[in-house]
């Protein structure tokens, strides 16, 4: 039995902009098909529908990073190409180092205009079971890039791993990105765990602490929801972190089974409706809030530290 660690402080005040809209809930994940329950990975992708966007006016950039997005390059190889003096700012050499806005400046490798993006775009995509978080994959599987538009620049913001499904955010803003996922912002993300075993102990026990391998995790909300007609119950659980394979790893340590694990919502963002496979905008409401988080200082104990944090569930 995982031992209790004592109860830290009262949340911090500084998550109010991550709040969701007035009357907004946390959703449960999409019930699955009647009769004999079937596992994530036997679940086949429901077709994607094609994605709408959101895009936001974009901000100056280094040049390197321009031409990463316009995915001429890695920013070290754009850097080489700089160097080489094979690229060119509005028909003079560019410079390491030196800002361009992609809105009016014209940028050329070998002579070759390239197009730059002068918007950030914006996905919301439900993640199916079956799909990899990763730009290629060496099995062949399908990707998540697989399931939206092309855009140079595309990232994901927070992996999901293999089998777990639900909200998945992509962007061309890698600044935001990895602000977004970063420890000091702590933005909350809320997970649903269709799980077996004693699902109200282990909430007791989650809410003051769970001890890990990696250090104590903290929920900062946790609730459990028994499913209609069979022995099982929903086990939502919200996080400011996301260290790898978090979520199970507490249930596991908590003596739960995970059957199914969804991810319903990213700071002010919530998966609702959305069908499997499927992507929306932002909504207005959600893109202020997340620009945001984003030109917020870093705060709570990872503020000052930098660590991996592009992690899986």
């Amino acid at each position: 039995m995982p031992r209790r660690p004592p109860p830290r402080g009262g949340r911090k005040a500084g998550r109010a902009s991550q709040s969701r809209p007035a009357g907004a809930t946390h959703p449960s994940p999409p019930r699955q098909s009647s009769g004999k329950t079937s596992s994530p990975a036997a679940r086949p992708a429901r077709p994607a529908r094609p994605a709408r966007v959101e895009k936001l006016p974009i901000e100056p950039m280094r040049v390197h990073r321009a031409l990463a997005r316009a995915g001429v390059s890695s920013r070290r190889g754009a850097e080489a190409l700089i160097a080489a003096g094979r690229v060119t700012v509005n028909g003079r050499a560019a410079t390491i180092g030196e800002v361009i806005d992609p809105a009016r400046d014209v940028i050329a490798v070998d002579g070759t205009p390239v197009s730059i993006e002068a918007e950030r775009v914006w996905i919301v995509l439900n993640k199916p079971p079956g799909v990899v978080t990763t730009r290629r994959d060496p099995a062949g599987r399908r990707t998540v890039f697989d399931l939206v538009p092309a855009h140079p620049g595309l990232t994901y913001v927070g992996r999901l791993d293999y089998l777990t499904e639900g909200l998945l955010l992509l962007t061309t803003d890698g600044a935001a990105a990895h602000a977004l996922t970063h420890p000091s912002r702590e933005v909350e993300r809320t997970y649903v765990a269709t799980v077996h075993g004693d699902a109200h102990g282990a909430a007791r026990i989650a809410r003051v602490g769970v001890e890990l391998e990696d250090g104590i995790a903290r929920p900062t909300a946790v609730q459990v929801r028994a499913v209609p007609g069979r022995a099982r119950y929903e086990f939502e659980i919200t996080l400011t972190e996301g260290r790898t394979h978090e979520v199970r790893r507490i249930c596991a340590a908590l003596g739960l089974e995970v059957e199914r694990l969804v991810r319903t919502s990213f700071g002010p963002v919530h998966l609702g409706s959305l069908e499997p496979g499927a992507s929306r905008p932002l909504s207005a409401r959600e893109a202020q809030v997340l620009t945001a988080i984003v030109n917020s200082p870093p705060h709570g104990r990872h503020g000052t530290r930098q660590r991996g944090h592009q992690r899986s569930r």
